[in-house]
C-alpha cells in the first residue's frame, strides 16, 4: 500500500489500467461513460444538419446516396 500522495492524473491512469485488466477495454469504456457528460446542443446540431426537411425528404436523400454508393462499388452489396 502506497502512503505517498499521487497526482490525479496518476490515479486516473492506474484506475483505468486496473479496470481494463479486470473488465476488459469495452466494459471499461462503458463504465467510464456513465460518469461522462455529453457535449454540445443536440437540438441545435440536428436543426443545422437536417433543417426543416420532412422524413420523406430525408428518406429520399438516403436512398439517393445509397444508389450512388452502389454505383461506385460496381454492383457490390448495399
Amino acid at each position: 500500500m502506497t502512503t505517498e500522495s499521487a497526482s490525479l492524473a496518476q490515479i486516473t491512469a492506474t484506475a483505468v489500467s486496473l479496470l481494463c485488466r479486470e473488465l476488459g477495454p469495452v466494459n471499461t469504456a462503458r463504465f467510464i461513460n456513465q460518469f461522462t457528460n455529453g457535449s454540445g446542443d443536440y437540438t441545435q446540431d440536428r436543426d443545422a444538419i437536417l433543417g426543416n426537411r420532412t422524413v420523406a425528404e430525408i428518406v429520399a436523400a438516403i436512398k439517393k446516396q445509397r444508389t450512388r454508393c452502389g454505383e461506385q462499388r460496381a454492383g457490390g452489396e448495399e
